[in-house]
Formats: C-alpha cells, structure tokens, sequence
C-alpha cells in the first residue's frame, strides 16, 4: 500500500490543478463548449502525469540528488510547453502569443536546471559531510563531528542529531573504559585487601584445630581477633556490593526521609567504640538543621566520613560534625584536628581503592569515600575535601532541601 501513496498523491494534486484551471477559465467567461474541450485535454494529461510518476519513482530513487532535481525542472517545463501546445492548438492563443510564451518556458528550463544544479552541488556536499562523519564513527572515531552546515532545517536537524549521537556514544564508551578499568582495580585491590584477614583466619583456625592453641586466654585472644577479621571482611563486602549497585544505577532518588539528628546520631552510634578507644572527642553543631528531612542514605555517608576521620585523628583529637540549613540546600560537615591530607591527594581522595600512605591508609579496600560521594550524587547533591596540616581535615556535603 505504502508503494501508491506518492502516486496517489501527485494525482490528488494534479487532479486540483485541472479542477483549479476550469474554475479560473469558467470565472474568465470561458464559453462552456470551450470548458469542455479544456476538461477533455486534461482528464487524460492528469492520468498520464500519475503513470508518468508510477513509472519515474524507482528510475529516480536509483539517481543522484542532483539528476534528481534536473528531472523536476525539465518535467516542470515540459508540462508547462505541453500545456502550451494544447492551448494553441485549442486556439486559445495566437501564434505570436504561443511563441513568445514558448521562448519563455526555454528560459525558465535553462534557470530552472542550472537553479537545481546549483542547489543540488551544495546539497550533495553537505550530503558528503555527512556521509563521511557517518562512515568515521562506524569506523571507531568516536572524535567524528559534522559540524555547522547550511542546507536546510532537515539537513541542519540530521546534522545536530548526528553530532549529539557522536556525543552520547563517546561518552557511553568513555565511562565503559572507565567501569572496566575499575573493575579491573576491583579484582587487584579485592584479591589483596581479601588475602590479609583470610590468611589470618586460616592461621588462626589450623592453630586450634590442630591443638596448638589450647588454653583459655589464647582462645579468648584469638576468637578476638578472628571476630575483628570477619568484621573487616563483612564491612568490605557492604562496600563493594553497594558500590556495585550504584554503578549499576539501581540507586535512585528516593521518597523515603528521616530526620538529621536521627541520622547523624546512628552514624555516631557506629563509630563510638572506635571513638572512645582512642579518646577521641565528639562534637556535634546542628544548629536549626536537626529536624530537617533528609536521605536515610545520608547515615551511610557520614558513617564513612566518621570512621575516616577517627582513624586518622591521633588520641585526644577532636572529631566534629557540623549542620546548617542554606536557602535552598543542607550543608553538613566532618572536621577533625587529624594529620590532614596531602596537597597532592586531594584530588584523588574519592577515587575507587585510592588509600593515599600505604603507612597510614589503615584497613579496608579504599572504598569508603568513593562510597560516599557516589551516594552523594546520586541523591543530587556534591562533596568536597579540604586539609590543612596544623589543622586537620574537612569534609563537606550539600544535598537539596
């Protein structure tokens, strides 16, 4: 069906035109013998241009751009000098008339072929560009842009979406290498984080096991440090499984809220022991923020920046969390009066397995911060890290009201 639409179409057209044409003549005072004869030449001329049309669509569909246009100028005039010859042998114009129209219709097929020419060469270059940009990204250069052209808003509109197609598959592809080579990061750090506390217990269970540990204290001591690997190993697992959710995007934004103080007293609660052990001060400055709603996630975030800042805050240290409200944004803070962070490591903090001093990193794959921020934006909201050494180190997270 779809294969005599155009056809149907020309012929709907052409059928208006010859409707139009006796209309015209008939409001001119065309004698109605005249009209019909008109009517007579141009009930078969419609039915011929709808053949024509049926026969010439899969001739030009084989054709350039270019003969393409040249054709619908020279049909253009042929009909119109066909019109002619009917209208001079209907006596409708005199000789001198018809040869003057005649020698117009052959300039207007000269201005119309080189006026499709011109516009068709240009066209076609821009088809060329196009084409050419097309053949670049399926070949991998992913860099391929086509750029400005002038050729039309449907030239132009291809242009753009192909640009922004161009776009969108080089940065598909940009964060593809990314996950890859984090994954690839995942495997070395798991594989070596993994091997530590595992190599612990198996020491430790093959002592008991094989009687070389029997007495009370020794059992005790070694069912602690056992309990203190299998924590280390359950707390790494939590991470890289929702880290792997993040990356997998099954974390969106959420309608579920808790309350800050809430939230802020559960990531304490979870770092108290740590806190107390070393003598750590905990401070905390909610100001008018603590009954705000937030993200429960948001405990998660702070649990991470705690547990950082209380490994490296030396005893008697302070650890503070800080809360403001903004006009249109929560500000919370960790701040402790630590070693600090290098200049150097600032930027590279929150990367995936990245522990800065292999001498002072502690335990753990390096995840905590990545963690951190990757919740932080996915809830809409950014991170930031600053140090200074005789002060110590400052986290700070904005998340929308």
């Amino acid at each position: 069906m779809s294969g005599w639409r155009t056809p149907a179409l020309v012929g709907a057209v052409a059928a208006t035109g010859a409707g139009g044409t006796l209309v015209v003549g008939a409001a001119s005072g065309m004698p109605g013998t005249d009209l019909l004869h008109l009517a007579a030449f141009l009930a078969p001329a419609v039915v011929v241009t709808v053949l024509a049309m049926a026969l010439a669509r899969p001739l030009l569909a084989r054709t350039s751009l270019r003969q393409r246009s040249v054709a619908i100028a020279g049909v253009a005039t042929v009909v119109s000098l066909a019109n002619l010859v009917v209208l001079a042998r209907l006596m409708f114009l005199s000789t001198h008339d018809a040869t003057l129209l005649t020698a117009l219709l052959a300039y207007s097929l000269g201005a119309g072929i080189g006026t499709a020419v011109v516009v068709a060469r240009t066209t076609g270059r821009e088809l060329d560009r196009l084409a050419a940009a097309a053949r670049r990204l399926g070949a991998g250069d992913l860099d391929a842009r086509v750029g400005s052209i002038s050729a039309g808003p449907e030239l132009d509109t291809l242009a753009r979406t192909l640009d922004e197609m161009g776009a969108r598959l080089q940065a598909a592809t940009l964060r593809e290498r990314e996950v890859d080579a984090t994954r690839r990061d995942l495997m070395t750090a798991v594989s070596h984080d993994l091997r530590t506390p595992l190599a612990s217990l198996r020491a430790m269970i093959e002592a008991i096991d094989d009687g070389i540990v029997d007495d009370a204290p020794s059992l005790r001591r070694y069912a602690h440090e056992m309990r203190r690997s299998v924590t280390s190993l359950s707390a790494m697992v939590d991470d890289l499984f929702e880290l792997a959710q993040l990356d997998a995007g099954a974390i969106e934004l959420e309608t579920e809220r808790a309350r800050l103080g809430d939230v802020v007293r559960s990531a304490l609660a979870a770092v108290g022991a740590s806190a107390r052990q070393k003598g750590l001060r905990v401070e905390t400055e909610l100001a008018d923020a603590g009954d705000l709603p937030c993200s429960p996630r948001l405990e998660r975030v702070l649990q991470n920046l705690l547990a950082n800042a209380v490994r490296h805050t030396p005893a008697d240290g302070t650890v503070r969390v800080l809360a403001r409200r903004g006009p249109e944004r929560l500000e919370v803070e960790v701040a402790d009066t630590g070693e600090g962070i290098p200049i150097e490591d600032l930027a590279r903090v929150f990367d995936p397995f990245f522990r800065g001093d292999p001498a002072r990193s502690g335990g753990g794959a390096g995840l905590g911060l990545a963690l951190a921020k990757r919740i932080v934006e996915s809830l809409g909201g950014t991170i930031e890290a600053d140090s200074d050494p005789s002060i110590g180190a400052r986290f700070a997270v904005e998340l929308p009201l």
